[in-house]
């Protein structure tokens, strides 16, 4: 059985003119919703093994956020331009090449691409979840897709089920 955990990054700033779409920062929302997420985590002992990420700073600093969190559980990650803002196709590129040996994987990224990626793999699970996610994936939410697959390369379209959906807000 492998696990995707589909994680949206935090709340970023809009207030930084002059600064690059790729540089923007976490606004104080954001700082304080990603290590809740890690602490949820944690706690629900979903642990990746291993994390992509895009390397947009807010993206960047999400995971190291939530992270510091898990302490020493914390994961290897590895941080890539070329999960920056890129369509579901491409996503899903990423986890087949680079997903490896892991059985929990997690990709820290952006919309539309995460929401659509997450559209794409599920099949099943719980139509609360599955309705709140097709209606919206906000900053700092969780998605958890369990696939019944020998290795990320042979994840294919609606093989997924969402086990479940965290929001940040869901959590205060």
């Amino acid at each position: 059985m492998l696990e995707l955990l589909l994680f949206r990054h935090a709340k970023s700033r809009r207030d930084q003119r002059g600064i690059e779409d790729h540089e923007r920062d976490l606004a104080p929302r954001g700082e304080a919703a990603a290590p809740r997420m890690g602490r949820l985590l944690r706690e629900e002992g979903r642990i990746p093994d291993l994390v992509l990420c895009s390397s947009a700073r807010r993206a960047e600093r999400t995971w190291r956020l939530a992270a510091a969190e898990l302490g020493a559980a914390a994961p290897e990650a590895f941080f890539s331009r070329e999960l920056y803002m890129v369509p579901p196709e491409r996503l899903l590129e990423g986890i087949r090449r680079h997903g490896g040996e892991a059985r929990r994987l997690m990709l820290v990224g952006h919309n539309p691409g995460l929401q659509e990626l997450a559209l794409l793999l599920v099949g099943e699970g719980k139509a609360g979840p599955r309705a709140r996610l097709a209606e919206k994936f906000p900053t700092a939410a969780i998605a958890c897709i369990t696939f019944d697959a020998p290795g990320w390369d042979r994840l294919r379209p609606h093989s997924g089920r969402l086990e479940a959906f965290w929001r940040s807000r869901d959590l205060d």
